[in-house]
């Protein structure tokens, strides 16, 4: 079929034709949304789970959603080298650039100020302008150096401004297992403060499973924030995700070849939109038969090896691909860590303490429970074991 109207779209965080599975993760933030706007008090999102599941496409629609109502939004993904500071302040210009204008309120003309002094605080060479004389306006103060202090005081005048505006704001944090660890705890501080005092603000993480634990860690009452554990969809929702799409575009999918398909990604988003894109290029059509549905899974599997699982890989060191070869043999249930230095001829595990630890620094592996480790990746451990020249 015409790959040109291909409705199938894998890759990082691309919201799929049909974003389906996910309503009660959306309704739930639209009453966030219009909570926060009453003025009542909302406790912290976070989005955990492997690789491939949806996070990031989730967080991005829970931002898109904030967009619409006109609040502030800004999404930042941790991880990138860049400090915490860094990547708000970036991301904030945009939209406090949209909303400056010469007839801007009290409130709003404060939190630009103020925003202008948070640049300073890690870059005293960069230029802003909103276009406005800020001179004479209250405001600044955010500039301090102090994290906790000067972040807190940028998000209380954001949150009064977007009160004046009628809004509210929402700070989006990908990757955020990637956040330093002071960095994790002033978050946790400010969106405790945030529902404490009723701020018409949103806080929305993503991570990895790891995640909820290093909140507890940062501070103990983040343990009553609000977690969702983002899995594989449901089987009806994996077949919606591949027959809605094909629909838009009057094709249609054999009931059995839906159940391969399926079957094959496990119900993982990702790989539900890989096999669904390399399936219809195969496709004659305009019905999708299994025959097609077996080639499209050959083929995207192979991309799936060439890509997705070998760019993890190759982030690896010998001796921590060594690590996860013994991991392997386990299968996506996860290791116990006796069991892998056993199987590398080790007689404990205090010494491949350092690879371990290595490998859940780069995202590749985590630890569920103590003395248990496993991928971070679905599908990972088959990747291994079918690759003989690894």
């Amino acid at each position: 079929m015409d790959p040109v109207r291909n409705p199938y779209s894998p890759g990082a965080g691309r919201k799929p034709a049909a974003l389906v599975g996910r309503d009660e993760s959306l309704k739930e933030w639209a009453t966030t949304l219009k909570r926060a706007e009453a003025g009542r008090s909302n406790q912290p999102f976070v989005l955990y789970g492997l690789r491939g599941v949806g996070k990031t496409v989730l967080l991005s629609e829970f931002r898109r959603n904030a967009a619409k109502r006109d609040w502030i939004v800004a999404q930042i993904e941790a991880g990138s080298g860049k400090a915490l500071r860094e990547l708000l302040g970036e991301a904030l210009y945009a939209p406090l650039a949209d909303l400056a204008r010469p007839a801007a309120g009290r409130r709003l003309v404060k939190a630009l100020k103020t925003a202008l002094s948070f640049k300073a605080s890690y870059d005293t060479t960069g230029t802003w302008t909103f276009g406005l004389d800020l001179s004479d306006a209250a405001g600044g103060g955010a500039d301090t150096g102090i994290l906790e202090t000067d972040l807190r005081k940028l998000v209380v005048d954001l949150s009064d401004a977007a009160e004046e505006e009628g809004v509210g704001l929402a700070i989006f944090i990908d990757e955020a297992q990637d956040l330093a660890p002071d960095e994790l705890t002033t978050l946790c501080a400010i969106a405790h403060a945030a529902a404490q005092d009723n701020w018409p603000v949103g806080f929305a993480f993503a991570g990895l499973p790891s995640l909820p634990r290093m909140l507890a860690e940062a501070k103990s009452y983040s343990e009553r924030f609000h977690y969702t554990h983002v899995r594989e969809l449901p089987a009806e929702a994996a077949a919606d995700a591949l027959a809605i799409p094909a629909a838009s575009e009057d094709a249609d999918w054999e009931d059995d070849a839906v159940d391969l398909v399926v079957e094959a990604s496990g119900r993982y988003p990702y790989f539900l939109q890989q096999f669904g894109q390399d399936t219809w290029n195969v496709a004659v059509g305009p019905v999708i038969t299994v025959r097609d549905a077996e080639l499209g899974v050959a083929k995207g599997n192979n991309q799936l090896d060439n890509g997705f699982f070998r760019a993890r890989w190759d982030r690896a060191t010998p001796a921590e691909q060594q690590y996860l070869r013994a991991m392997a043999y386990d299968g996506d249930s996860g290791s116990q860590s006796g069991a892998v230095a056993d199987r590398l001829g080790r007689a404990g595990t205090r010494s491949l303490g350092p690879t371990r630890a290595n490998l859940i620094n780069k995202g590749l592996i985590y630890a569920p429970e103590h003395g248990v480790v496993a991928f971070t990746v679905p599908g990972m451990p088959a990747f291994i074991n079918r690759q003989a020249d690894l």
